[in-house]
């Protein structure tokens, strides 16, 4: 599986904002973006150059791809698909990214970012619908339910985390038992109830040209 790995404190910068792609670490006062608030590189501190509505749209589609940790032809097959279907293909490929299993582990707070979430689920600590899935990119559909095997809440990493997760808000379109550790999805994701880090529709203009 590809995976890029870039340090995600400088693509945070080049974006301009916050991608939140280093967990807690982009809470303090540590997160690159609040360290030095400029590109990255030698030109990092001049002023930054007007974008064209390319450029904007370009922005945008990598910000999004960043943030959910996909390469580009992984990111080109879920607008591709987003759009061969029928209705409003940014609502589309919204529901498909944020129904990825390891983006539900992450929205849950199962783990701090989508790259642990990432790994938990390749290393098989998880179940959907009782069955073992170790495919982070696994699509979970309205009504199943996520849970952690019963073999990994043995695991340090999961003792605990039932008390962590009581505090936790989730998103509207899933519904957490922090007793159970137990992720059931209720609705499909919309626009309304994510909070992304970019506008998704110029990334559906991006692949229309």
């Amino acid at each position: 599986m590809a995976v890029y790995n870039n340090a995600k404190c400088r693509v945070c910068r080049r974006s301009g904002e916050k991608l939140f792609l280093k967990g807690e670490r982009c809470y303090t006062a540590k997160c690159g973006v609040v360290r030095r608030a400029y590109p990255p590189g030698q030109q990092g501190k001049a002023k930054r150059v007007r974008l064209t509505d390319y450029g904007l749209q370009l922005r945008e589609k990598q910000k999004i791809r960043r943030n959910y940790g996909l390469m580009e032809k992984q990111f080109v097959n879920y607008v591709e698909d987003a759009v061969s279907q029928k209705g409003n293909s940014a609502e589309i490929l919204l529901s498909a990214l944020e129904r990825r299993l390891d983006n539900v582990v992450y929205r849950a707070g199962l783990a701090p970012s989508r790259k642990s979430a990432r790994l938990l689920v390749n290393h098989g600590h998880f179940k959907v619908n009782g069955k073992r899935m170790d495919i982070p990119s696994y699509q979970v559909k309205v009504g199943e339910i996520v849970t952690i095997s019963e073999s990994s809440r043995k695991n340090n990493y999961f003792k605990n985390i039932s008390e962590q997760l009581t505090k936790m808000e989730v998103p509207s379109w899933m519904a957490l038992d922090p007793k159970k550790l137990e992720i059931k999805i209720v609705s499909e994701p919309t626009s309304k109830e994510v909070m992304l880090v970019a506008d998704i529709r110029p990334v559906i203009e991006y692949y229309s040209r």
